[in-house]
């Protein structure tokens, strides 16, 4: 069986330097730079057969692309406003263009830049929540365990919605998505502020999450809409430096709005917050998919133009009727069936190995979030609410490290692994493999943040002074942030034509975990404890990163056969 088809209809550019999958054969380098951190010259490299230019030309030429992004592209064409595509995409103040690679360095960054913004508000919806969580047990007379489930279906919900958000961002463009979804999250808050009853919170809080979904799915598509494959890593890092900081201030936002107003004003906050959001992107976010499919064609004959008039109208009507069945069925196909089929990329090794790997790290994530405000809220510990939600600082103190330098030491690695195998295709660019980025910095992170799980359970469990658990924290941030932003730019290069699929799949799987770990997580510690709690997720965690040892030996065969399916 074969897997959801990519848009093969979808023109490429031909200079477009995505991932490709099959080897070619062997050229000559010649290059004038050394150095691990030097730039590439695309032009410098020419099959055996060829005649290396000369050393000045090579010099030139390589500081003239260093200068110039969009060089392999030309001048970005803009797109006439009456024309451009997506929800209200003539009031965006930033021009669409026809490629969306060529736009300007300066303009990749702020595209960048909103869509981290916006994907700051998922997490945060959860995050913002999490020092509350006993204000609401006591206000609508509930036990910790069923408020929990307010966190754990919006954690589901999170990883459920992505793959329609995907889907329907394949044919329909991302920036319909990005608004439609965050006009829905922001309703959603509003009614939840207004809930009087658990159901109706757990109801509403469920189909934020979903709404609020949208861009970690579609984001990471539109980092890959825009940035070529060397580049791509540290773009992604960034992006998700907004998803991952979200817990950084939300717990502090929440944790002061809820010991001066209650519970409710932290979730009017994210309402505001939506609101804001939605405005920033109905005028400030360009549609980036490259080229949209018409979700519906409509291709009409002219058979009956020679055909006697009784004769025609006859057929139009017949047609006219099958056609409207027929578009129907394709309706339905579009909103029933198409985001399903994303679940079958699972059968690939490589896609299944990266996203269980991604949801072991992204569920270890929200085990330690419930157990902070678990643990420090209650004796030994016994702090307020604002104090437990500055808790949550080091962890994405961790993550904002990482990110700094993670991404860009990822593209690195990237480019010595092309070159030292000496990949380059007839045009003599750099042939790059996913399987590249899962290097030294991959067994870094795979070292460190499981050792900060077990150093956090212990430190926790015995009541040691705050500053011990909070060190672990820091660390578990930098190792499961180098995990995070590897996983997402491997999917999006694994599937370079189906870059939001991919992400939804992988959102899919981590959302389900991080969901039965907030659920379990309050119970498990109060029957064995933090300590041997985080000491068997972190065992887990190590056994788990033995994936990139199957990954180093079976993956060019797993990405080949992958590839040869896909097409």
């Amino acid at each position: 069986m074969s897997p959801p088809s990519a848009e093969k209809d979808m023109p490429l550019s031909s200079s477009s330097p995505e991932i490709l999958l099959e080897p070619s054969r062997n050229m000559s380098v010649s290059s004038t730079t050394k150095g691990p951190n030097a730039p590439y010259d695309l032009h410098s490299v020419s099959p055996e057969s060829d005649l290396s230019p000369p050393m000045e030309e090579k010099d030139v030429e390589l500081q003239r692309r260093s200068s110039t992004q969009d060089s392999d592209y030309g001048p970005a064409v803009e797109v006439p406003r009456l024309k451009r595509r997506g929800l209200l995409g003539q009031l965006t103040l930033l021009a669409e263009v026809e490629n969306p690679k060529a736009y300007t360095r300066k303009k990749k960054w702020f595209v960048t830049f909103i869509v981290a913004v916006a994907g700051i508000t998922a997490p945060m919806g959860s995050s913002i929540f999490f020092p509350s969580l006993s204000q609401v047990s006591k206000d609508l007379n509930t036990t910790t365990t069923i408020t929990n489930l307010s966190i754990s279906l919006y954690m589901l919900s999170m990883s459920i919605f992505p793959l329609w958000w995907s889907s329907f961002s394949e044919r329909l463009g991302r920036r319909t998505i990005y608004i439609v979804s965050f006009i829905l999250f922001t309703i959603f808050n509003i009614i939840s502020a207004a809930s009087d009853s658990i159901a109706m919170l757990i109801v509403m809080r469920m189909l934020s999450g979903g709404a609020s979904a949208s861009v970690q799915a579609v984001g990471a598509g539109t980092i890959a809409d825009i940035w070529d494959p060397h580049e791509r890593g540290r773009a992604m890092s960034i992006f998700y430096l907004g998803p991952l900081c979200g817990p950084l201030f939300a717990p502090i936002v929440g944790g002061a709005l809820a010991q001066r107003w209650g519970w409710r004003s932290t979730l009017w906050f994210s309402a505001v917050y939506g609101g804001i959001t939605l405005i920033f992107l109905v005028f400030a976010l360009p549609e980036t998919l490259f080229v949209a499919k018409d979700p519906l064609p409509d291709r009409p004959t002219s058979e009956e133009e020679h055909e006697p008039i009784g004769q025609r109208l006859s057929r139009v009507s017949s047609r006219q009727v099958v056609n409207m069945t027929a578009r129907w069925l394709k309706v339905l196909k579009i909103v029933f069936i198409d985001p399903l089929k994303i679940v079958l990329y699972l059968r690939y090794p490589p896609v299944l190995l990266t996203v269980y790997y991604a949801s072991i790290t992204f569920g270890s994530l929200y085990v330690l979030n419930v157990s902070i405000e678990h643990t420090f809220g209650s004796a030994p510990y016994n702090y307020s609410t604002l104090i437990v939600g500055l808790l949550y600082i080091p962890n994405s103190v961790g993550y904002i490290v990482a990110s700094l330098f993670g991404g860009r030491w990822m593209d690195k690695i990237m480019l010595r692994e092309a070159k030292k195998a000496e990949r380059y295709d007839e045009n003599g660019k750099l042939i790059f493999h996913p399987e590249d980025r899962m290097r030294e910095n991959a067994w870094l992170g795979a070292i460190i943040y499981p050792a900060a799980l077990i150093w956090y359970g212990w430190a926790a469990d015995k009541g040691v002074f705050w500053l011990a658990p909070m060190i672990a924290n820091v660390f578990f941030g930098v190792g499961s942030m180098l995990i995070f932003s590897m996983v997402t730019t491997m999917l999006t290069e694994f599937m370079p034509k189906r870059s939001s699929s991919g992400v939804a799949l992988n959102n899919f799987m981590r959302n389900i975990f991080s969901c039965v770990g907030s659920f379990v997580t309050a119970p498990i510690i109060d029957a064995i404890g933090n300590g041997w709690l985080f000491t068997i997720l972190g065992l887990v965690a190590f056994a788990s990163s033995s994936v990139m040892l199957a990954m180093k030996i079976f993956g060019p065969r797993w990405r080949k056969s992958m590839d040869a399916l896909q097409h």
